[in-house]
């Protein structure tokens, strides 16, 4: 977990895939959103909780790649 933002989790794990992306996850929801485009890849949070997950990812868009680079560096 890189971030908690209003219980919802922010991972970026190792041995992933492309495109470069994190996952959001709260409660029973997942979804997963590329860092960048911030386009959905899959899943879907509630949209209150998406709205303050896109908000924060925005202005965080470096230190997500930098974050999923560091943690998968064979891609």
């Amino acid at each position: 977990t890189i971030k908690i933002i209003d219980s919802i989790k922010i991972d970026i794990y190792s041995r992933e895939h492309l495109p470069p992306h994190f996952h959001a996850i709260y409660a029973e929801h997942e979804e997963l959103i590329e860092i960048g485009s911030l386009e959905t890849i899959v899943g879907k949070l509630p949209s209150s909780q998406r709205k303050k997950v896109m908000k924060w990812a925005k202005e965080r868009n470096e230190f997500l790649l930098e974050n999923f680079k560091r943690l998968n560096p064979k891609l």
